[in-house]
């Protein structure tokens, strides 16, 4: 497959997602302001500015700031507007892997953002988060429902996977570090669409550490940080099966796998009480674990190498 192409699906995934999880955190914390009349809106607003990578002064902050800078900002990939017209470019690029259902879905996504930002700036914007998360869902499983599983689904889906692990650790980070504006736990389940798998998996009220044990560890939620991560340990040895045979006879082919399957292994083989104990820095830690291997996948697929240049020996 070339570069290019991989390249624009990966990022797909990473878009759709991003533009999800976004949506998501934002319809906490809008939902929040509106049921809690105690709550600090404007440190609540720093609080989650800074989480989501756009800190500002604490006086310059309020809901307004926060909606056009996550939300409605269509420069920012890391807005939802944003998020989705950049996957929506990249699916141009890529249309002759994607199927029709996916590509069309992504276009009408695209082409409806601007009646959904009036809806929302005049109703309130909890409708444009659920259109978002409605049409997110309808690309991924189109996308599950219409796509070979070979190179062009494992791209996409592994974007899909690093990006769900960031922002998994960003919803929980917004509620162990946000202090006094946090939101509670049953609200970041909700965030997450782990509300009820928990309920049913626990039977029993919320309770912190095992709300927070079941987005970390969950093998099952397909949401959790451990989930996604062995998603996208699954993806990279595929992919490094199919492109470097005989590399892997010793530990693993690339950087990218021994990223994702180190930060795994953490998850996986540390005493739950001690990762509890350590949330705040472990959860940071897995952020830049998201960023580290998406550079690497970037130089392992995607970065084209020069042309190399034979020069003829001079004649003696």
């Amino acid at each position: 497959m070339l570069s290019r192409i991989a390249e624009s699906l990966f990022w797909i995934g990473r878009y759709v997602e991003r533009a999800d999880d976004t949506a998501r955190i934002l319809d906490v914390h809008t939902q929040r302001l509106v049921e809690d009349p105690w709550i600090d809106e404007r440190r609540a607003c720093a609080n989650l500015l800074a989480l989501m990578g756009s800190p500002v002064p604490e006086p310059e902050a309020d809901t307004e700031r926060v909606l056009a800078s996550l939300a409605f900002d269509r420069s920012s990939p890391s807005s939802i507007v944003g998020a989705l017209s950049a996957a929506r470019e990249n699916a141009r690029g890529a249309r002759e892997v994607l199927s029709a259902e996916i590509w069309e879905s992504l276009n009408v996504t695209h082409n409806a953002l601007p009646q959904q930002r009036t809806m929302a700036r005049r109703y309130g914007p909890h409708s444009l988060f659920r259109f978002v998360r409605e049409r997110s869902a309808m690309v991924f499983g189109l996308a599950d429902a219409t796509m070979s599983r070979d190179e062009s689904w494992l791209f996409l889906i592994l974007g899909r996977s690093l990006e769900r692990v960031d922002m998994t650790s960003r919803m929980l980070s917004t509620r162990v570090l946000a202090g006094d504006a946090a939101p509670s736990w049953t609200l970041v389940l909700r965030s997450t669409g782990a509300y009820e798998p928990y309920l049913r998996t626990y039977r029993g009220v919320v309770d912190s550490s095992r709300a927070a044990e079941f987005l970390l560890l969950d093998r099952l939620f397909p949401r959790s940080v451990f989930a996604s991560l062995e998603q996208a340990e699954a993806c990279l040895a595929e992919l490094q099966r199919s492109t470097v045979r005989d590399a892997a006879r010793v530990g693993v082919a690339g950087e990218a796998h021994r990223i994702v399957g180190r930060a795994r292994t953490m998850l996986e083989f540390m005493s739950t009480p001690d990762l509890l104990a350590q949330l705040p820095a472990r959860l940071e830690e897995l952020q830049r674990t998201s960023s580290a291997a998406s550079a690497a996948v970037t130089h392992r697929f995607f970065t084209e190498q020069a042309p190399q240049v034979w020069v003829p020996e001079e004649a003696g």
